[in-house]
């Protein structure tokens, strides 16, 4: 697997990962923050900005993965590294997104 290859899957599992909060917010019709939001990621965007953000996160996720990473389920490797992409963005947003609702900096 080439770093080219690496770098794909594991930036596609992050944004694969970013596609899950702000899709599912906009779905349940709730404002979420997002970088079109004023100001940009701390304030809230409305549902429908958020389904969008979300499918161009899935539609990224989708490129770099398949496209651009030749993402092959059946190997170890290609999993890993888009599963670690994912867990390590999935972690930095709970973090910040706990830290935006309970007000702090």
């Amino acid at each position: 697997m080439s770093w080219s290859e690496v770098l794909a899957h594991f930036f596609g599992g992050a944004f694969l990962a970013n596609f899950v909060p702000h899709y599912l917010a906009g779905m349940s019709g709730r404002p979420f923050p997002s970088p079109f939001a004023k100001p940009p990621f701390r304030g809230l965007s409305s549902p429908a900005v958020n389904v969008l953000w979300g499918l161009f996160n899935l539609a990224v996720a989708y490129a770099l993965l398949v496209v651009v990473g030749g993402f092959d389920p059946r190997r170890v490797v290609s999993v890993a590294v888009g599963a670690a992409g994912f867990a390590l963005t999935s972690v930095a947003l709970a973090r910040k997104l706990g830290k935006l609702q309970s007000g702090s900096p």
